[in-house]
């Protein structure tokens, strides 16, 4: 290994801190609600406040990071040697402060001085411009001034080297530099004189977009973008993701597992991919300090998918679902344990419910196999005795919808995965049809009332205000006395009594339970003020306020805190004073569903 990944972290950030940046570290990789998506998909997005305007926290101008981020979209594709689920940007930027000479001649300076890049191989693409913009021929020349050759600048479309947020007036946006260099496998870009693949980009906010077309902006952005494990590839002189650092203690522990050999090719080196990319990412999602849990709903669905997916590759290279753990294990310590130490923090933790999933999903997927086996099977027969009597028939291809929403809700097939095998035979499933039957089953068993007030509430009454309040003091002291990173999975509440759901492994104990009631009822006997607050949600997480479901915040976030004790981003009604609530007591505790735990509480 010609570079490892710890010495790309380490120049990556060394080089612009020299360059008066600071590492703002990296933020969480669930989305946090300001962006409208579950997951961070890029590592600017995080930073689009401030790149909208807003005064960063740190009070610099020059910033840089290494940003985790997932994308699902195209999971098919894990399995080749370029796709994955999980990965990192590596990024820097200017709010306002330097503009083009100096982000040209940085750029060209780490490719080719710090990385080692050959200049003559460099190639870039910049804005050809059109009716609206002019071509960025600053940006060319500059690039031609540092020793790129003019037969490998290309100018071109809006579609290729322009970026804005779609739809949106009054936001900044302008042309891009591209960075491509030749790589062996590459896909083929005609206006290359080879096989080149971008890796990475330069993007000049210089202009502030109109209903009409777009102006010039006072203060100029840069907005820069590197993919780590694409650039890991680039200069350890490899065309296979899967053979660097990152992923070579994970496949070699795949191979001993298994006893085939990854270099072979074909199923085996397929299925070690995606167990590999699917194990790392299931690590980062569930050990990550927004961490979530698998489930049926929302981010928790795509983790279970993800893990499902893994599991079944293994039953495919003969290995039992244990082996996702062995490999989770090595991506904590010995691959990402130093650049994110929470994963050591949170190590039994992460490879415990990687276990229980496995677990579940175990002793369902050998029947569930069999039924769409079953499916399969009839088709077939139906296709052959149709043809008997018709020679113009044709073949039905489509697994019912009703037979797809069994095998999710009898035997936790995820719809994709049920597409994905159907797909190896051939065939598609009638998704509408899923769709169809997972409502009506919703219908059915509805138990929760309709028309819920925010925080749970079904209710805006005094006393239901005051079991909202509750709320919070019960999460408050669950990480007390607990562990920090008990969250606030979900909560019911009624004028009679309190529902509350959070993250935790285990039942509680007795006397565990006895030191929560304590613990709140102290903080009632104190009657301490409820104080309200609006602020940035940046401004929020520095004053320590933690967002129990950040997909429902905006730029501007409500607060309530309770002294010390209890700092909570929430839109729900509350009470002044603790005073008010009475004597807590919590009724029971028990399971609600796989690592989340259900207390039901009232106040006398």
């Amino acid at each position: 290994m010609k570079i490892t990944s710890k010495e790309l972290r380490q120049k990556w950030i060394s080089f612009y801190e020299s360059k008066e940046h600071i590492d703002i570290g990296a933020v969480s990789l669930i989305g946090d609600g300001t962006t409208g998506v579950m997951f961070n998909v890029a590592g600017m997005q995080p930073l689009m406040p401030y790149l909208l305007g807003k005064p960063h926290p740190s009070g610099k101008k020059r910033l840089c990071n290494i940003q985790g981020c997932v994308r699902t979209v195209d999971i098919d594709s894990v399995g080749d040697p370029s796709h994955f689920t999980f990965f990192e940007m590596m990024g820097n930027w200017s709010l306002g402060d330097y503009f083009k000479k100096e982000k040209t001649a940085w750029t060209f300076e780490l490719l080719t001085q710090v990385f080692g890049l050959d200049k003559d191989k460099l190639c870039v693409t910049v804005f050809e411009g059109n009716d609206s913009v002019p071509r960025d021929s600053e940006t060319a020349e500059l690039l031609k001034n540092l020793g790129i050759a003019e037969e490998h600048i290309f100018y071109l479309p809006k579609e290729d080297n322009w970026w804005e947020l779609e739809g949106t007036v009054g936001t900044p946006c302008g042309p891009d530099n591209e960075w491509f260099y030749p790589l062996d496998g590459g896909k083929k870009n005609p206006v290359f004189p080879d096989d080149y693949v971008e890796i990475g980009n330069d993007v000049y906010m210089q202009y502030k977009k109109t209903a009409t077309g777009y102006e010039p902006l006072q203060n100029k952005n840069v907005d820069t973008g590197f993919g780590f494990d694409r650039m890991l590839l680039f200069l350890n002189g490899l065309s296979d993701g899967y053979q660097t650092d990152l992923f070579l203690p994970a496949i070699e522990k795949l191979e001993t597992l298994s006893g085939k050999r990854y270099a072979e090719g074909g199923e085996a080196q397929k299925a070690m991919r995606i167990i590999a990319d699917h194990t790392r990412t299931t690590v980062l999602l569930i050990g990550d300090e927004q961490g979530i849990l698998p489930s049926n709903t929302g981010a928790g669905y795509i983790l279970r998918r993800i893990m499902r997916r893994a599991i079944r590759y293994c039953k495919s290279i003969g290995i039992s679902s244990d082996a996702m753990t062995a490999v989770a294990e090595i991506f904590i310590g010995e691959v990402y344990g130093e650049a994110y130490p929470n994963l050591i923090e949170k190590k039994g933790y992460i490879l415990e419910e990687i276990a229980k999933e496995a677990e579940r999903f175990e002793s369902t997927l050998a029947q569930g196999m069999k039924e769409f086996e079953k499916c399969v099977n009839g088709l077939e027969r139906k296709n052959a005795f149709m043809a008997q009597s018709n020679p113009d028939y044709i073949k039905e291809t489509v697994i019912g919808g009703k037979q797809a929403f069994r095998l999710y809700d009898t035997y936790g097939f995820p719809l994709e995965l049920t597409e994905e095998l159907a797909a190896e035979k051939g065939l598609r499933v009638d998704v509408k049809g899923f769709e169809e039957a997972f409502k009506e089953h919703q219908e059915k068993s509805r138990v929760l009332p309709t028309g819920q007030f925010k925080g749970g509430l079904e209710s805006h009454s005094e006393k239901a205000t005051a079991y909202h309040t509750a709320t919070h003091l019960l999460n408050a002291a669950l990480k007390q006395v607990l562990s920090p990173d008990c969250n606030q999975k979900g909560s019911n509440i009624t004028d009679e009594r309190m529902r509350f759901d959070f993250n935790f492994p285990r039942p509680m104990t007795e006397e565990e339970i006895a030191a929560v009631e304590k613990l709140v009822n102290e903080k009632i006997k104190e009657d301490i003020t409820v104080v309200y607050q609006e602020m940035s949600l940046e401004e929020a997480r520095a004053q320590g306020f933690v967002g129990v479901f950040d997909s429902k915040y905006g730029d501007v976030v409500k607060t309530y805190s309770v002294g010390e004790f209890s700092k909570e981003m929430c839109g729900g009604p509350h009470v002044e004073r603790t005073g008010v609530l009475g004597k807590f007591r919590i009724v029971k505790e028990q399971s609600s569903s796989s690592g989340v735990r259900r207390i039901k509480a009232v106040l006398e």
